[in-house]
């Protein structure tokens, strides 16, 4: 995977990573699978020409869902939580 734009698919825009962007300056985003954090962390800065201080990466496995009689699964989801230096921000939120 050499482009950048298909190792960091999009940004996980919860409660708590909102709570995390805030307090500890640190933005979570969905990668690809099979991604490493050298990939990530070179994705982000070409990207968004910021410094990347930390990157911590987690899989999240699928759980099961019922609605009525029908079951499924969710789907599996590789995150990475990238923390940025004071004064550096993604600002995700801009108009375009």
């Amino acid at each position: 995977m050499s482009n950048a734009r298909d190792i960091i698919i999009r940004p996980i825009i919860t409660e708590k990573t909102m709570k995390m962007m805030d307090a500890d300056n640190k933005i979570t985003f969905e990668v690809a699978k099979g991604t490493n954090k050298t990939q990530v962390r070179q994705a982000i800065e070409e990207i968004f020409k910021v410094k990347v201080e930390q990157v911590n990466i987690l899989n999240c496995r699928p759980k099961q869902k019922r609605v009525g009689k029908y079951t499924g699964t969710t789907s599996a989801v590789r995150k990475a939580i990238v923390k940025l230096p004071e004064g550096q921000d993604i600002d995700l939120f801009k108009d375009k």
